[in-house]
């Protein structure tokens, strides 16, 4: 049985801080690099350093993995080091049994991503939101609406939210009759959607004769800002919490919700893909040598290994986007195969 006694403590405090140190160094550097690209775009520094955050915990999710394993294999070449591996080996304890500290640590920093710091993110998202975060067709915003009265389909370049509004920006509307007849077609420069309709200042109309006129315009719309986000964010725009209901949703009006049940399943074994990485990272830091341990040649291997898994899990993560496997299977599967295969070696591994 796997208790927290004073070695496990010990190895799993050694986890963290191999992890916290690639992760100090990686988000330094992202900051750095996004901070002097977003300055010259934002009227005050505090304003760049806020984007620069939102930027920061957009790109955790990428390279957490990365710094799962890095962290694992820093903290043993550290063990090796110092001859504290060898004294815990000495102590009756396997690979294995010195891995578990490793990989209950990297299950953590998996649960805290998915329940704390995903819907964290997304809420930060949900402030300023631009077509960044929507799914377009050929750039460019499509919304469509149609009911009794007809149908209304509205084109827009560009959409912010402000507040519990979306503005559009460089919009057109099309307003058709029950025939399919074009009765209306509006232009304007900004377009407010609310929970009251569909308006604009000084826009351009024409009428069925093509008469073109400027007026302030209105129209009772059943789409609502809130509507048209549930329809249109990507999965990752959606957070961890929200995505059950909202697929049910989906689900319910025939909407496709493939790309969300991945990014569901994606969050909620998130734990179990740490624990893949840690694995990864043990295995890679297996050594009989004692001295002139090759840590910079293990690591740049690592470093070639974690992006042909990249490969691997964006691959079958695209498998089960597109329908050609089961969505739980797609991201499963990878993770079983690197615990499978590194677990293996592991296991096997003599270090004595």
């Amino acid at each position: 049985m796997f208790r927290l006694n004073i070695l496990n403590r010990f190895l799993m405090r050694r986890f963290f801080s191999g992890f916290g140190l690639v992760m100090l160094v990686v988000c330094g550097i992202i900051m750095a690099v996004t901070f002097v690209e977003r300055l010259p775009s934002n009227p005050t520094v505090m304003d760049a350093l806020s984007e620069t955050w939102v930027r920061l915990l957009e790109y955790v999710p990428l390279f957490l993995p990365l710094a799962v394993f890095m962290g694992t294999l820093l903290a043993s070449y550290n063990l090796t080091k110092s001859s504290e591996k060898i004294i815990i080996a000495s102590a009756g304890l396997s690979p294995y049994q010195m891995a578990r500290p490793f990989l209950l640590g990297a299950a953590l920093v998996g649960i805290i991503a998915t329940t704390i710091i995903n819907p964290y993110s997304v809420g930060l998202n949900e402030k300023n939101i631009t077509p960044d975060h929507l799914v377009l067709i050929d750039d460019a915003i499509w919304l469509r609406e149609s009911s009794d009265n007809g149908y209304i389909t509205m084109n827009a370049k560009n959409m912010h939210k402000s507040g519990n509004i979306l503005l559009f920006e460089n919009a057109t509307v099309y307003v058709q009759d029950k025939t399919f007849k074009l009765t209306q077609r509006v232009e304007a420069e900004t377009l407010t959607l609310s929970d009251a309709g569909l308006d604009a200042k000084k826009a351009t109309t024409w009428d069925d004769n093509g008469i073109p006129k400027t007026v302030d315009w209105h129209i009772n719309t059943l789409l609502n800002p809130q509507t048209v986000l549930d329809r249109y964010l990507q999965p990752d725009q959606i957070s961890f919490w929200d995505l059950p209901n909202f697929i049910k949703k989906m689900q319910a009006i025939g909407v496709t919700v493939r790309g969300h049940l991945v990014q569901f399943w994606t969050l909620l074994f998130l734990p179990l893909t740490m624990i893949a990485m840690a694995t990864l990272g043990v295995a890679f830091s297996q050594t009989k040598q004692r001295r002139n341990y090759s840590f910079g040649l293990k690591f740049g291997i690592g470093i070639i290994t974690c992006f042909a898994v990249y490969f691997l899990t964006n691959m079958f993560n695209a498998l089960g986007s597109t329908g050609v496997l089961p969505p739980l299977l797609a991201i499963v599967a990878p993770q079983l195969i690197i615990i499978a295969g590194a677990g293996a070696f592991i296991a096997s591994f003599d270090t004595i």
